[in-house]
């Protein structure tokens, strides 16, 4: 299989299909670099949000509370212990603020355990013993209130 003028064959004058070697090791390396800042990359952690969401999850938690200590028809306390930086829910699992948090808890006397551990009491009819909880990050604060009457729990943007 010649071609007319008597030169080489022509299917050894075209240009090879496939690809080179340093082609294919330049694409992996390439997919490599790129797979590598994928996988390393991190959004950066946002503290207003992390307050934000701190925040939000201990007023369902105390907004629970209220809601067992009306289904089940006896008091269910909601112990926020101030230098361990958890709470608790009744008899339930233990809870943690971030560290970064500071805490403070504004309630009734007789609801005070210690300097360290205060309680918010929700009674079977709604009520409570009401209070505040104050959740700071340095930037802002955020302030979930309790009232005493109702048991109502609010989310406030703190001073």
């Amino acid at each position: 299989m010649t071609s007319p003028d008597n030169s080489a064959p022509s299917w050894r004058t075209s240009p090879s299909a496939g690809f080179t070697l340093i082609e294919m090791i330049v694409v992996l390396a390439i997919l490599g670099m790129t797979l590598v800042l994928i996988t390393a990359y991190r959004s950066p952690r946002s503290q207003t949000l992390s307050t934000e969401g701190t925040a939000s999850q201990l007023a369902a938690d105390l907004r629970l509370a209220r809601s067992q200590a009306i289904a089940g028809n006896r008091p269910v306390l909601v112990s926020v212990d101030l230098l361990g930086h958890q709470y608790r829910v009744g008899t339930g699992d233990i809870r943690l603020i971030p560290g970064e948090l500071r805490v403070e808890i504004l309630t009734i006397a007789n609801e005070r355990q210690s300097e360290r551990v205060a309680d918010i009491r929700f009674n079977p009819d709604g009520s409570s013993t009401g209070g505040r909880i104050v959740l700071a990050d340095g930037h802002r604060s955020i302030d979930i209130g309790v009232d005493w009457l109702t048991g109502r729990v609010s989310i406030a943007n703190g001073s």
